[in-house]
C-alpha cells in the first residue's frame, strides 16, 4: 500500500493540469494513466517517422506573459514553455459555393466576408462585437485565480472592475451564442458560418453553444494562433515535466481498475494487477460515464444521482483518418480547413462536416522530409459499430467521406498517401478508454449545466472535458485549475497567482 496524497486517474490534459497544479502546491501526486503514452485524447502517437496528434490541432495563447489560456498558466507558474509557430490565416472554410479564408485579424476577416456578402459581414461584426463586450470582462478575470467551491465569491471581489465591465453582458453568460445569432445575423451564409465555428468549437450549433466559449473564442483568436513545435505532445510533454519537477509522479501502463470507497469517502484506488494504493483525496479525469459506472460500485452512488449523471447526453464519436502523404507540388499548403459537403444537410450529420489538419506545413520535424502529416476527422455515431469480419471494409467506406473532403484542398491526395490509419469510435473507446468513444457531454446551452468537478462522494473528484463545455485543451486545462485549487487554501493560489503576475 502505497500512500500519498492526490491520486490522479488518467493523464489527459484536465488531469495533468490538476497533479502538476498540486504538486506545485507542495502535494504528493501521483498519476496513472492506462495507456503507455500520456495525454488522454491530446496524445500523439508515431508511425514510420510520421508523428501525429490523435485530437487537438488549434491554439493560441501558448506564448509570451499573462495568456489567458489556461494551459499556458499552468506550465507558467510550473517554469514550463513551449516554442510555438505563429500563423494567419488560422485556416479556410469550404462551403459547396464558396471557400473563405478565416483570419485573426478581424479586419482583414471582414474583408473576406465582403467579397461573399457585404450586408452579412456587417451583421457578423455586430454578432463578434457584442460577444466581444463579454470577453473583455472576462479576460482580466485569470483561470488561474478561480477555484470550483463557494470561497470562489472571496477571488471575485478581488476582480470587482473587472465584474462591472460584465455588467451590461450578463444576460449571455447563461445563453446561447444562438440568441446572440439571432438579435445580430439574418443572413443565412453568415449564420451557416457561424453555426460551423460553434460547432468546431462545442460539439452543437450556435443554439446550443454558450455564450462565453464563443466570446472567448472570438477574442483569443483574435489575439493570433499558433502551432507548438512537436504538436500535442510538446504540451503534453511539459506538463509531464512541470509535474516531475515539482515531485509528482506519473506511472504509465498504469490501468486502475477500482475507486476504493469507505463509508462514503475516497481512500484510494485498486490497480488492475492487483496494487492498493491510498490516498485521501481521488481526481477522476476518466469521464462521467466511465468514472460512475467502470470505477465506482453502484452502491457507492446515491441511486438517483448515479443514473441521472449516466443519462447525460454525449456528443457523438469520430471517424479519423491520419495519413502520411508525398508532398512534392505543395508549396503553397496551409495548415486547417474544414470542408462542408452539401448545403441541404445539416452540418452535424455524421461525415457532411470534416475537419483537416496538416500541422507539418508550420512544423516539418512532424514528416520525413519532403512529406507531409494529415489529420482527417467527422463525427461518427458509436452505435453499428463491431470488430467483426466487416470492420474493415466499414472502416474504407465511411473514410472516402474525408478523402472526398481532402480532394478540395490536394486533389490527387490519393496518389500520394505512403501511410493510411482509419480510426473509429471503437479506436477511440479502445485507447482513450472513453464511453461509446465520444468527446464529452452533449448539454444544450440553457438545456443543463455541466456536472462540476465534485461528487457527492467525500475526497472524489472529477476533471476533463465531462466538467467543462467545450471540446478542446483550453476548457479541460480549466477544470484541472478549478479542481486543484479547491484542494488547497485560498492564501496558497492567492501567493501562485502573485508570482504569476509580476
Amino acid at each position: 500500500m502505497t500512500n500519498n496524497d492526490v491520486i490522479v486517474i488518467g493523464s489527459g490534459i484536465g488531469g495533468l493540469c490538476a497533479a502538476a497544479l498540486l504538486a506545485r502546491y507542495g502535494k504528493r501526486v501521483i498519476v496513472c494513466e492506462s495507456h503507455t503514452i500520456a495525454g488522454g485524447a491530446a496524445h500523439s502517437f508515431k508511425r514510420r517517422g510520421f508523428e501525429f496528434d490523435s485530437g487537438p490541432s488549434f491554439y493560441c495563447g501558448l506564448s509570451g506573459t499573462h495568456s489567458l489560456n489556461p494551459v499556458k498558466q499552468v506550465l507558467d507558474v510550473l517554469g514550463e514553455s513551449l516554442q510555438v509557430i505563429p500563423y494567419d490565416p488560422l485556416g479556410h472554410y469550404h462551403f459547396p459555393e464558396a471557400s473563405i479564408a478565416i483570419y485573426s485579424n478581424f479586419q482583414r476577416l471582414h474583408q473576406e466576408l465582403q467579397t461573399i456578402t457585404p450586408q452579412g459581414a456587417a451583421e457578423f461584426q455586430n454578432f463578434a462585437n457584442r460577444l466581444l463586450g463579454l470577453y473583455k470582462g472576462m479576460k482580466d478575470i485569470p483561470a488561474l485565480a478561480l477555484r470550483a467551491d463557494w470561497q470562489v465569491i472571496f477571488v471575485l471581489l478581488n476582480y470587482v472592475r473587472s465584474l462591472g465591465k460584465m455588467l451590461p453582458y450578463l444576460p449571455l453568460v447563461q445563453s446561447s451564442a444562438g440568441t446572440v445569432m439571432d438579435a445580430t445575423v439574418k443572413d443565412p451564409w453568415v449564420r451557416r458560418l457561424i453555426d460551423v465555428e460553434c460547432f468546431l468549437l462545442s460539439g452543437l450549433k450556435a443554439d446550443g453553444t454558450i455564450a462565453p466559449e464563443v466570446a472567448f473564442m472570438l477574442g483569443e483568436r483574435g489575439r493570433g494562433v499558433e502551432y507548438p513545435v512537436g504538436g500535442s505532445a510538446a504540451i503534453v510533454n511539459a506538463l509531464v515535466r512541470g509535474l516531475e519537477r515539482w515531485g509528482g509522479k506519473l506511472r504509465l501502463g498504469c490501468h486502475v481498475e477500482q475507486i476504493l470507497v469507505e463509508s462514503g469517502k475516497a481512500v484510494g484506488v485498486r490497480l488492475k494487477n492487483g496494487e492498493i494504493l491510498s490516498a485521501p483525496i481521488v481526481i477522476s479525469n476518466a469521464t462521467i460515464w466511465d468514472t460512475y459506472n467502470q470505477l465506482l460500485r453502484p452502491e457507492d452512488l446515491p441511486t438517483a444521482y448515479r443514473q441521472t449523471a449516466l443519462n447525460t447526453p454525449a456528443v457523438d464519436s469520430f471517424i479519423h483518418l491520419h495519413l502520411g502523404i508525398r508532398g512534392d507540388g505543395l508549396e503553397n499548403l496551409t495548415g486547417h480547413h474544414v470542408v462542408v459537403h452539401d448545403s441541404d444537410q445539416d452540418i452535424t450529420t455524421p461525415g457532411n462536416t470534416c475537419m483537416i489538419s496538416i500541422p507539418s506545413v508550420w512544423d516539418a520535424t512532424l514528416a520525413p522530409e519532403g512529406h507531409h502529416v494529415v489529420h482527417a476527422y467527422t463525427l461518427e455515431p458509436f452505435a453499428g459499430w463491431e470488430r467483426n469480419e466487416g470492420y474493415e471494409a466499414k472502416k474504407q467506406e465511411k473514410a472516402q467521406t474525408l478523402y472526398r473532403a481532402l480532394e478540395r484542398i490536394i486533389p490527387d491526395i490519393r496518389e500520394r498517401v505512403v501511410l493510411e490509419l482509419i480510426g473509429t469510435p471503437l479506436t477511440h473507446t479502445h485507447y482513450l478508454r472513453r464511453y461509446q468513444g465520444t468527446y464529452g457531454p452533449a448539454i444544450a446551452a440553457g438545456k443543463g449545466m455541466f456536472p462540476s468537478t465534485h461528487t457527492p462522494i467525500s475526497g472524489l473528484y472529477r476533471v476533463g472535458d465531462s466538467t467543462m463545455p467545450g471540446i478542446g485543451v483550453p476548457a479541460v486545462a480549466a477544470s484541472g485549475i478549478l479542481c486543484a485549487n479547491s484542494l488547497v487554501e485560498r492564501s496558497q493560489t492567492a501567493e501562485l497567482l502573485k508570482n504569476w503576475q509580476i
